[in-house]
């Protein structure tokens, strides 16, 4: 198998500590199964899932237990048997609420049969009908947008796609949940990747993983042994944000995905090992989406892990698996600390998104005090995108949401790259993301009065 350096490197980005080194060595490992799980409806991007079990339900593992409400949504399933205690309001890992569905596990119910019918012959069977199972599956990217795969599987027909992208680069510091799969679950990922490329029809795969990572290549390579020619392997230099879509695309590929433009514009698709991991158990073996691989880390958790946990498990049971917390905790990171959300407290449940959960005591949280830009540029060059995070943030601060809009916005995808260089200590990240949600509302607004 060919492995060789990405092509391209593209513009900015940063070089943040990757602290991984605490669980880059560790196996997955499968969490004990909690005594109750709290199954978000909206663990995806788009409108969140209806529930169709009621207090009281008898649920077996697998079981769909909301369903998709519309084309951008996406089905949920109960991660284990057992019974339905309640259907409430609870809190997410990115600090809103949804409609939660509360099981009561079953530790002892038999394992019965997967929900699906596996399709150990996908290779005959139509792109459609794989497709449906993803579906079915309620698979979300896993890299942290959460977007319905099935949904990102289903270009219009005047977009045609010649590549897919695999991406394994995990370049948020201190996570190790995508670098354990490539290395322990190799060969069901790249399957999985096949898989997806048959629903695409793409020709040619690129496997995108950071040079840190060289034991994750190593056992991809060893996988894709007898892989077509039209696969490769590509090491990208370990910058942050490496990861992140349009910047994958363009360091494997030198195509530049246009401003306000998805990467289906340049005939790319880019999916996360984790996503694919996850349509391969789908397909091969019926299992929808309900468990994924999480880290647990940082210096105030006593033992460091990398979990493979059931969808649902608060962050409490995890931090409880993995030693408890120390005395000294002070903050709570959900994800990555430069893409990630603070924590309010540990009684929050994991996603299908969730891919790690940080744990900091007192020495590392230091307060700051926001000043005035200096205007001295290094935000624009840390932009991986080329936009100007300083005139951005003004015009948000300024209720110039006009301005924000006419300067692209929308396009920042809120890497932090911004924020971490800034000596001003600014919230660039935390104005340019008002700015679009405000850009968001007024867009809902303006066609759902079309639609009146």
């Amino acid at each position: 198998m060919k492995v060789s350096p990405a092509p391209f490197l593209f513009r900015g980005g940063i070089h943040p500590p990757d602290s991984k080194t605490a669980t880059a060595a560790l196996p997955l490992k499968d969490l004990p199964l909690p005594a109750r799980l709290e199954v978000s409806t909206s663990q995806h991007l788009g409108a969140p899932a209806a529930p169709c079990v009621a207090v009281g339900d008898r649920v077996t593992a697998g079981q769909l237990i909301a369903k998709a409400s519309g084309f951008i949504s996406a089905n949920v399933h109960a991660p284990a048997a057992g019974t339905i205690a309640a259907i409430r309001e609870a809190p997410t890992p990115t600090g809103r609420t949804a409609t939660a569905i509360i099981i009561e596990t079953d530790a002892d119910a038999p394992a019965g049969e997967p929900p699906y019918k596996p399709i150990p012959d996908w290779r005959e069977q139509a792109p459609r009908s794989l497709l449906d199972r993803v579906a079915e599956a309620g698979i979300v990217g896993m890299g942290g947008a959460g977007f319905p795969t099935h949904v990102k599987l289903s270009p219009p027909g005047d977009k045609p796609i010649d590549t897919l992208i695999l991406n394994g680069a995990e370049c948020e510091p201190f996570l190790n949940s995508d670098n354990r799969l490539l290395i322990e679950r190799a060969e069901q990922v790249w399957e999985g990747c096949q898989i997806i490329r048959r629903i695409l029809g793409a020709g040619t795969i690129r496997v995108a993983i950071e040079d840190n990572k060289r034991e994750a290549a190593k056992a991809l390579a060893a996988a894709m042994e007898s892989a077509p020619d039209d696969a490769h392997i590509h090491l990208l230099k370990t910058l942050y944000p490496q990861g992140s879509e349009k910047q994958q695309i363009y360091s494997v590929t030198g195509r530049t995905v246009p401003m306000g433009g998805l990467p289906m514009d340049v005939g790319c698709v880019v999916e996360n090992v984790a996503t694919a991991y996850a349509v391969w158990d789908a397909v091969v073996n019926g299992r929808p989406l309900t468990a994924r691989a999480i880290t647990v880390t940082g210096d105030a958790v006593n033992t460091p892990t990398n979990w493979f946990a059931p969808v649902g498990t608060s962050f409490a049971d995890l931090v409880a698996a993995s030693g408890g917390a120390r005395d000294n905790l002070a903050k709570l990171i959900a994800g990555g600390p430069m893409m990630g959300f603070a924590l309010p407290s540990l009684e929050v449940a994991m996603s299908k998104t969730s891919s790690g959960l940080l744990l900091f005591p007192r020495e590392c949280v230091r307060p700051y005090r926001s000043m005035a830009c200096i205007n001295c540029g290094r935000c624009v060059e840390a932009c991986p995108l080329g936009l100007m995070p300083n005139e951005l943030s003004q015009a948000a601060e300024a209720d110039d949401i006009d301005e924000a809009e006419n300067r692209h916005v929308m396009d920042c995808f809120e890497c932090g790259a911004c924020a971490y260089v800034c000596p001003a200590r600014r919230p660039l990240v935390q104005h340019m993301r008002r700015a679009k949600a405000v850009i968001t509302q007024r867009r809902r607004a303006a066609a759902q009065q079309k639609k009146t």
